[in-house]
């Protein structure tokens, strides 16, 4: 649902994706949702400007720092791929395009999708704040009293943008100056 959110506000500002989901990312989406991640890759790509690339292309443009891109959104974000970027040690196309976003001082956003976090999850998402990711677990806000599963996960998703440096349309059920 994050995803799928995240994904449709972009779209709604016009800004151009691309987007890698690991072969786990896929199976989890079609657990989660009951839909193939094919399907949401269609969908996405009829409203437009997204361009999909396959976790073993690691030779795709995003894995360059000179392809220009704003930063990088993992929503959400497996340990075991927050392990791969924290150790250098990545061995697919999402590891090396954050790798890059991270070397090339761009804006990385780790959703963090488990819980609870052992020490080795904690030191390792600590390992990425220090080189400059946004670690942005996806806790609901509460205080802006959501009235509906919908709203927190449009909360969430604004908050992504928000840390990923994009400017959305203010919405003036959600403001973030509390």
């Amino acid at each position: 649902m994050l995803t799928e959110a995240t994904v449709r506000r972009l779209q709604d500002l016009d800004v151009a994706l691309d987007v890698v989901c690991s072969d786990y990312g896929a199976l989890m989406w079609h657990q989660e949702t009951d839909e193939r991640f094919a399907d949401a890759v269609s969908r996405w790509t009829e409203r437009g400007r997204v361009t999909v690339h396959r976790p073993q292309d690691v030779a795709a443009p995003i894995s360059s720092g000179s392809y220009p891109t704003r930063g990088m959104a993992i929503v959400p974000c497996s340990m075991a791929t927050v392990g791969a970027i924290a150790s250098g040690a990545g061995q697919n196309l999402l590891h090396r395009a954050a790798d890059v976003t991270l070397k090339e001082k761009r804006r990385l956003v780790v959703v963090p999708r488990e819980t609870p976090l052992s020490l080795i999850h904690l030191r390792n998402l600590a390992t990425l704040a220090e080189a400059g990711a946004v670690i942005l677990p996806p806790d609901p806000a509460f205080y802006l009293r959501p009235d509906s599963v919908e709203a927190i996960v449009d909360a969430l998703a604004e908050r992504i943008l928000h840390a990923a440096g994009v400017t959305p349309r203010v919405d003036p059920a959600h403001t973030w100056t509390h």
